[in-house]
């Protein structure tokens, strides 16, 4: 089911029409009547939801971040006026998408797809041998225990993840965690964040699962079961 909330009835009923040729279910809702019904609603009535329209509302509100409280449904704000500005506060507070009106259903249904299809792959995870790692902030599973990791450690680990069996080189990592464009930190400071995530993955796995050469790099070498 598809909800569109937008405070102005001719725009809704537009919309459940359109979405009604395609097959869609769809709802329409008035920003206050959404807002009072998502917070009361049965939690089977909140996963039926596969996607919220934010489009334009009497009075501004944080609604994206209230539905994420309560499914993991796809949110698209629909702006006919986007600016930079806005399309940043969307973001922030919680939408997954911005588009720009008029927007034909047959690509926003695309757009639904693509954002759930990336859900699907960040929940699923990526796996390296013993080593599970979430691109959404989850801390990784190794050794099936959850390993907190500082931010940088992460962020290497990740990248080595997602290179597994490659040699990357210190810069490549560098610029993965830091950004291509930053130079006020000095490279060195790589060695020691893979220094420490080093010890606490052998400390877990019982071996060292991270190949470093000499001028060559770095390389994720995992085992099916600790040696």
């Amino acid at each position: 089911m598809i909800v569109i909330v937008d405070d102005r009835d001719i725009v809704t009923d537009a919309y459940r029409t359109s979405f009604d040729r395609e097959g869609i279910s769809a709802v329409g809702f008035g920003a206050e009547e959404f807002r009072g019904w998502v917070e009361t609603a049965a939690e089977e009535d909140v996963r039926a939801i596969d996607a919220v329209l934010i489009g334009e509302l009497d009075v501004p509100g944080s609604l994206a971040s209230l539905i994420k409280r309560r499914s993991a449904a796809a949110i698209i704000a629909m702006k006919e006026q986007k600016t930079l500005a806005t399309t940043l506060e969307l973001f922030a507070d919680g939408v997954d998408d911005v588009v720009s009106k008029p927007c034909h259903v047959r690509e926003i249904l695309a757009r639904i797809e693509a954002i759930s299809r990336r859900a699907r792959q960040e929940a699923q995870g990526r796996e390296a041998g013993q080593i599970r790692i979430f691109r959404d902030g989850r801390d990784p599973i190794v050794n099936g225990q959850m390993m907190p990791l500082p931010r940088r450690e992460l962020r290497i680990l990740e990248f080595l993840v997602a290179n597994q069996g490659r040699r990357v080189t210190k810069a490549q990592i560098y610029s993965s965690v830091y950004g291509l464009f930053v130079q006020e930190i000095e490279e060195n400071v790589i060695e020691s964040h893979i220094s420490k995530l080093r010890k606490r993955l052998r400390r877990v796995l019982g071996y060292d699962p991270i190949e470093s050469k000499r001028h060559l790099g770095y390389r994720l070498v995992c085992q099916t079961s600790a040696a």
